[in-house]
Protein backbone atom coordinates (compact mmCIF):
# COMPACT_ATOMS: atom_id res chain seq x y z
CA UNK A 1 0.00 0.00 0.00
CA UNK A 2 1.38 3.40 -0.93
CA UNK A 3 1.76 5.77 2.02
CA UNK A 4 0.11 8.45 -0.09
CA UNK A 5 -3.01 6.38 -0.67
CA UNK A 6 -6.17 7.56 1.06
CA UNK A 7 -6.78 5.98 4.45
CA UNK A 8 -9.85 6.21 6.63
CA UNK A 9 -9.41 7.70 10.10
CA UNK A 10 -11.35 6.51 13.12
CA UNK A 11 -12.04 7.32 16.74
CA UNK A 12 -12.05 4.52 19.34
CA UNK A 13 -13.95 4.61 22.65
CA UNK A 14 -14.52 2.33 25.62
CA UNK A 15 -16.53 4.78 27.82
CA UNK A 16 -14.45 3.94 30.92
CA UNK A 17 -14.98 5.95 34.10
CA UNK A 18 -12.42 4.99 36.79
CA UNK A 19 -13.30 5.69 40.43
CA UNK A 20 -10.27 7.92 41.08
CA UNK A 21 -11.36 10.27 38.28
CA UNK A 22 -15.10 9.57 38.39
CA UNK A 23 -17.42 11.71 36.22
CA UNK A 24 -21.21 11.53 36.14
CA UNK A 25 -21.93 8.68 33.71
CA UNK A 26 -24.67 10.52 31.88
CA UNK A 27 -22.41 13.50 31.25
CA UNK A 28 -19.56 11.30 30.05
CA UNK A 29 -21.77 9.46 27.57
CA UNK A 30 -23.41 12.68 26.37
CA UNK A 31 -20.08 14.42 25.82
CA UNK A 32 -18.65 11.44 23.92
CA UNK A 33 -21.71 11.41 21.66
CA UNK A 34 -21.33 15.17 21.12
CA UNK A 35 -17.68 14.61 20.21
CA UNK A 36 -18.57 11.94 17.67
CA UNK A 37 -21.11 14.27 16.05
CA UNK A 38 -18.37 16.90 15.78
CA UNK A 39 -15.87 14.37 14.42
CA UNK A 40 -17.98 13.25 11.48
CA UNK A 41 -18.08 16.86 10.26
CA UNK A 42 -14.31 17.25 10.57
CA UNK A 43 -12.80 14.43 8.54
CA UNK A 44 -13.20 11.35 10.73
CA UNK A 45 -14.72 8.36 8.92
CA UNK A 46 -15.33 5.72 11.58
CA UNK A 47 -16.04 5.38 15.29
CA UNK A 48 -14.95 2.07 16.84
CA UNK A 49 -16.37 0.69 20.09
CA UNK A 50 -14.80 -1.75 22.55
CA UNK A 51 -16.48 -4.21 24.94
CA UNK A 52 -15.68 -5.72 28.34
CA UNK A 53 -17.80 -6.85 31.28
CA UNK A 54 -17.84 -6.57 35.08
CA UNK A 55 -15.12 -3.89 35.20
CA UNK A 56 -15.22 -1.46 38.14
CA UNK A 57 -14.68 1.51 35.82
CA UNK A 58 -17.80 0.79 33.76
CA UNK A 59 -15.95 -0.34 30.63
CA UNK A 60 -18.66 -0.39 27.95
CA UNK A 61 -20.52 -3.72 28.32
CA UNK A 62 -23.38 -3.06 25.86
CA UNK A 63 -22.08 -2.10 22.45
CA UNK A 64 -25.27 -2.28 20.40
CA UNK A 65 -27.19 0.33 22.47
CA UNK A 66 -24.17 2.65 22.23
CA UNK A 67 -23.95 2.01 18.48
CA UNK A 68 -27.65 2.79 18.12
CA UNK A 69 -27.21 6.07 20.02
CA UNK A 70 -24.35 7.04 17.71
CA UNK A 71 -26.37 6.02 14.67
CA UNK A 72 -29.33 8.16 15.73
CA UNK A 73 -27.16 11.27 16.17
CA UNK A 74 -25.00 11.00 13.05
CA UNK A 75 -25.47 10.80 9.29
CA UNK A 76 -22.24 9.67 7.65
CA UNK A 77 -19.70 8.19 10.06
CA UNK A 78 -19.52 4.39 10.05
CA UNK A 79 -19.83 2.41 13.29
CA UNK A 80 -17.62 -0.69 13.56
CA UNK A 81 -17.26 -2.75 16.72
CA UNK A 82 -13.69 -3.31 17.79
CA UNK A 83 -14.52 -5.90 19.06
CA UNK A 84 -17.65 -7.64 20.31
CA UNK A 85 -16.90 -10.66 22.53
CA UNK A 86 -18.91 -13.32 20.78
CA UNK A 87 -18.92 -16.13 23.40
CA UNK A 88 -21.08 -14.02 25.72
CA UNK A 89 -23.89 -13.33 23.24
CA UNK A 90 -26.88 -15.25 21.93
CA UNK A 91 -26.35 -15.18 18.14
CA UNK A 92 -30.03 -14.84 17.21
CA UNK A 93 -30.61 -11.90 19.55
CA UNK A 94 -27.35 -10.39 18.41
CA UNK A 95 -28.34 -10.72 14.75
CA UNK A 96 -31.63 -8.97 15.52
CA UNK A 97 -29.84 -6.13 17.30
CA UNK A 98 -27.35 -5.78 14.44
CA UNK A 99 -30.18 -5.55 11.92
CA UNK A 100 -32.00 -2.89 13.96
CA UNK A 101 -28.82 -0.79 14.42
CA UNK A 102 -28.10 -1.09 10.70
CA UNK A 103 -31.61 0.18 9.97
CA UNK A 104 -31.27 3.09 12.43
CA UNK A 105 -27.92 4.04 10.89
CA UNK A 106 -29.10 3.74 7.30
CA UNK A 107 -26.56 1.00 6.63
CA UNK A 108 -23.46 2.22 8.53
CA UNK A 109 -22.93 -0.58 11.05
CA UNK A 110 -19.97 -2.99 10.92
CA UNK A 111 -19.51 -6.07 13.12
CA UNK A 112 -16.10 -6.78 14.61
CA UNK A 113 -15.80 -9.93 16.73
CA UNK A 114 -13.36 -11.60 19.08
CA UNK A 115 -13.28 -14.69 21.28
CA UNK A 116 -12.44 -12.88 24.53
CA UNK A 117 -9.74 -13.69 27.07
CA UNK A 118 -10.59 -12.07 30.43
CA UNK A 119 -11.00 -14.88 32.94
CA UNK A 120 -13.59 -13.13 35.11
CA UNK A 121 -15.89 -12.63 32.11
CA UNK A 122 -16.01 -16.34 31.36
CA UNK A 123 -16.65 -17.04 35.05
CA UNK A 124 -19.39 -14.40 35.23
CA UNK A 125 -21.23 -15.70 32.18
CA UNK A 126 -20.53 -19.33 33.18
CA UNK A 127 -18.97 -20.01 29.77
CA UNK A 128 -16.04 -22.47 29.77
CA UNK A 129 -12.89 -20.76 28.54
CA UNK A 130 -12.07 -23.66 26.22
CA UNK A 131 -15.40 -23.25 24.40
CA UNK A 132 -14.73 -19.71 23.24
CA UNK A 133 -13.50 -20.65 19.77
CA UNK A 134 -16.26 -23.14 19.06
CA UNK A 135 -18.98 -20.83 20.31
CA UNK A 136 -17.64 -17.98 18.20
CA UNK A 137 -17.48 -20.10 15.04
CA UNK A 138 -21.06 -21.34 15.43
CA UNK A 139 -22.39 -17.90 16.34
CA UNK A 140 -20.70 -16.30 13.32
CA UNK A 141 -22.26 -18.85 10.99
CA UNK A 142 -25.73 -18.28 12.47
CA UNK A 143 -25.40 -14.49 12.40
CA UNK A 144 -24.01 -14.40 8.88
CA UNK A 145 -26.76 -16.58 7.47
CA UNK A 146 -29.53 -14.70 9.27
CA UNK A 147 -28.21 -11.30 8.19
CA UNK A 148 -28.25 -12.48 4.58
CA UNK A 149 -31.97 -13.20 4.81
CA UNK A 150 -31.99 -16.95 5.24
CA UNK A 151 -34.78 -18.72 7.12
CA UNK A 152 -32.47 -20.73 9.30
CA UNK A 153 -32.58 -24.05 11.08
CA UNK A 154 -29.27 -24.92 12.69
CA UNK A 155 -28.08 -27.46 15.24
CA UNK A 156 -24.54 -27.27 16.50
CA UNK A 157 -22.66 -28.18 19.65
CA UNK A 158 -23.55 -24.92 21.40
CA UNK A 159 -26.56 -23.42 19.63
CA UNK A 160 -29.80 -24.66 18.11
CA UNK A 161 -32.05 -22.50 15.92
CA UNK A 162 -35.39 -23.53 14.48
CA UNK A 163 -36.90 -21.79 11.43
CA UNK A 164 -35.73 -18.31 12.34
CA UNK A 165 -35.80 -15.32 9.98
CA UNK A 166 -34.76 -11.77 10.77
CA UNK A 167 -37.27 -8.95 10.60
CA UNK A 168 -36.46 -6.21 9.94
CA UNK A 169 -33.60 -7.12 7.64
CA UNK A 170 -30.41 -5.02 7.67
CA UNK A 171 -30.00 -2.25 5.11
CA UNK A 172 -26.61 -3.42 3.83
CA UNK A 173 -26.45 -6.23 1.31
CA UNK A 174 -25.58 -9.01 1.38
CA UNK A 175 -25.01 -8.17 5.07
CA UNK A 176 -23.11 -5.66 7.25
CA UNK A 177 -19.33 -6.13 7.01
CA UNK A 178 -17.53 -8.38 9.52
CA UNK A 179 -14.09 -7.38 10.81
CA UNK A 180 -11.00 -8.97 12.34
CA UNK A 181 -8.46 -6.43 13.62
CA UNK A 182 -5.03 -6.14 15.20
CA UNK A 183 -2.31 -3.71 16.27
CA UNK A 184 1.34 -4.76 16.01
CA UNK A 185 2.77 -4.28 12.52
CA UNK A 186 4.46 -7.74 12.31
CA UNK A 187 1.29 -9.53 13.39
CA UNK A 188 -0.86 -7.45 11.05
CA UNK A 189 1.49 -8.10 8.16
CA UNK A 190 1.42 -11.87 8.80
CA UNK A 191 -2.37 -11.94 8.97
CA UNK A 192 -2.72 -9.76 5.88
CA UNK A 193 -0.28 -11.80 3.80
CA UNK A 194 -1.96 -15.07 4.83
CA UNK A 195 -5.40 -13.70 4.04
CA UNK A 196 -4.38 -12.41 0.62
CA UNK A 197 -2.74 -15.75 -0.19
CA UNK A 198 -5.92 -17.63 0.72
CA UNK A 199 -8.00 -15.30 -1.45
CA UNK A 200 -5.70 -15.92 -4.39
CA UNK A 201 -5.79 -19.69 -3.87
CA UNK A 202 -9.59 -19.47 -3.97
CA UNK A 203 -9.44 -17.46 -7.18
CA UNK A 204 -10.81 -14.33 -5.50
CA UNK A 205 -9.61 -10.77 -5.97
CA UNK A 206 -7.37 -9.31 -3.28
CA UNK A 207 -7.57 -5.79 -4.69
CA UNK A 208 -10.19 -4.49 -2.28
CA UNK A 209 -9.07 -6.04 1.00
CA UNK A 210 -9.92 -3.82 3.97
CA UNK A 211 -7.52 -3.82 6.89
CA UNK A 212 -7.82 -1.96 10.19
CA UNK A 213 -5.15 -1.06 12.74
CA UNK A 214 -3.09 1.75 14.18
CA UNK A 215 -1.01 2.99 17.08
CA UNK A 216 -2.55 2.09 20.41
CA UNK A 217 -2.10 5.69 21.57
CA UNK A 218 -1.11 8.53 19.27
CA UNK A 219 -2.15 11.96 20.51
CA UNK A 220 -1.53 15.07 18.44
CA UNK A 221 -0.42 18.10 20.45
CA UNK A 222 1.32 21.44 20.03
CA UNK A 223 3.02 20.89 23.40
CA UNK A 224 3.76 17.14 23.51
CA UNK A 225 5.48 17.14 26.91
CA UNK A 226 2.58 18.91 28.61
CA UNK A 227 0.03 16.62 26.98
CA UNK A 228 2.08 13.50 27.81
CA UNK A 229 2.14 14.44 31.49
CA UNK A 230 -1.60 15.14 31.53
CA UNK A 231 -2.45 11.77 29.98
CA UNK A 232 0.28 9.52 31.37
CA UNK A 233 -1.31 8.34 34.63
CA UNK A 234 -4.50 7.47 32.78
CA UNK A 235 -2.62 5.44 30.17
CA UNK A 236 -0.61 3.66 32.88
CA UNK A 237 -3.91 2.74 34.54
CA UNK A 238 -5.26 1.32 31.27
CA UNK A 239 -2.07 -0.45 30.24
CA UNK A 240 -1.51 -2.20 33.56
CA UNK A 241 -5.08 -3.49 33.70
CA UNK A 242 -4.76 -4.97 30.20
CA UNK A 243 -1.46 -6.55 31.24
CA UNK A 244 -3.06 -8.03 34.36
CA UNK A 245 -6.00 -9.48 32.39
CA UNK A 246 -3.73 -11.04 29.77
CA UNK A 247 -1.44 -12.53 32.43
CA UNK A 248 -4.38 -14.14 34.24
CA UNK A 249 -5.50 -15.66 30.95
CA UNK A 250 -2.04 -17.12 30.34
CA UNK A 251 -1.51 -14.92 27.29
CA UNK A 252 1.41 -12.98 28.74
CA UNK A 253 4.02 -15.14 30.44
CA UNK A 254 6.36 -12.23 31.16
CA UNK A 255 4.05 -9.32 31.99
CA UNK A 256 5.58 -5.87 32.02
CA UNK A 257 3.75 -3.42 34.26
CA UNK A 258 4.37 0.28 33.73
CA UNK A 259 6.04 1.66 36.86
CA UNK A 260 5.82 5.39 36.26
CA UNK A 261 5.72 8.09 33.60
CA UNK A 262 9.36 7.67 32.60
CA UNK A 263 8.86 3.94 32.17
CA UNK A 264 5.79 4.66 30.05
CA UNK A 265 7.89 6.92 27.85
CA UNK A 266 10.58 4.24 27.53
CA UNK A 267 8.12 1.54 26.52
CA UNK A 268 6.39 3.73 23.95
CA UNK A 269 2.96 2.94 25.34
CA UNK A 270 1.89 6.56 24.85
CA UNK A 271 3.00 8.49 21.80
CA UNK A 272 2.38 12.25 21.83
CA UNK A 273 3.68 14.27 18.90
CA UNK A 274 3.21 17.47 16.97
CA UNK A 275 1.29 17.29 13.67
CA UNK A 276 4.36 16.86 11.46
CA UNK A 277 5.65 13.98 13.59
CA UNK A 278 2.19 12.38 13.67
CA UNK A 279 2.12 12.45 9.87
CA UNK A 280 5.59 10.89 9.72
CA UNK A 281 4.67 8.14 12.20
CA UNK A 282 1.45 7.25 10.43
CA UNK A 283 3.21 7.18 7.04
CA UNK A 284 5.84 4.88 8.52
CA UNK A 285 3.15 2.63 9.94
CA UNK A 286 1.28 2.49 6.63
CA UNK A 287 4.55 1.59 4.94
CA UNK A 288 4.80 -1.51 7.12
CA UNK A 289 1.16 -2.55 7.22
CA UNK A 290 -1.38 -2.15 4.36
CA UNK A 291 -3.96 -0.48 6.61
CA UNK A 292 -7.05 1.02 4.97
CA UNK A 293 -8.69 2.02 8.28
CA UNK A 294 -6.41 3.75 10.80
CA UNK A 295 -7.52 4.30 14.39
CA UNK A 296 -6.14 4.96 17.85
CA UNK A 297 -7.66 5.23 21.30
CA UNK A 298 -9.36 8.62 21.59
CA UNK A 299 -9.97 9.30 25.28
CA UNK A 300 -7.63 8.25 28.13
CA UNK A 301 -9.73 6.59 30.88
CA UNK A 302 -10.76 9.17 33.44
CA UNK A 303 -10.18 12.29 31.35
CA UNK A 304 -13.25 14.16 30.13
CA UNK A 305 -13.99 14.29 26.38
CA UNK A 306 -13.35 18.03 26.40
CA UNK A 307 -9.69 17.27 27.24
CA UNK A 308 -9.35 15.28 24.03
CA UNK A 309 -11.15 17.87 21.92
CA UNK A 310 -8.21 20.20 21.26
CA UNK A 311 -6.07 17.24 20.22
CA UNK A 312 -8.75 15.92 17.87
CA UNK A 313 -9.15 19.39 16.37
CA UNK A 314 -5.41 19.59 15.72
CA UNK A 315 -5.37 16.10 14.21
CA UNK A 316 -8.35 16.94 11.99
CA UNK A 317 -6.88 20.24 10.82
CA UNK A 318 -3.24 19.23 10.30
CA UNK A 319 -2.88 15.44 10.04
CA UNK A 320 -5.91 14.05 8.20
CA UNK A 321 -5.53 16.45 5.22
CA UNK A 322 -2.04 15.03 4.57
CA UNK A 323 -3.66 11.72 3.62
CA UNK A 324 -6.51 13.06 1.49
Amino acid sequence: MSTTQNVRFGLWYDFRNPAQWRQPYDRLYREILDQIVWAEDHGFDDVWLSEHHFIDDGYLPSMLPAAAAIAARTKRIRIPLGVLLMPFHNPVRLAEDIAVVDVISGGRFELGVGVGYKVEEFQGFNVPFNERGGRTNEALEIIGRLLQGETLSFKGKFFEVNKVRLTPEPIQRPRPPIWVGGFTPPALRRVYDAYVEELRKAGKSADNVRFGGGHRWLICANDPDKTFNEAADHIIYQSNLYTEWAAKAGQNRNPVYIRDREHLRETGGLKVADPAECIRMIREYLGKVPVTHYYSWTLPPGLPPRWAQEHLELFAAKVIPAFR
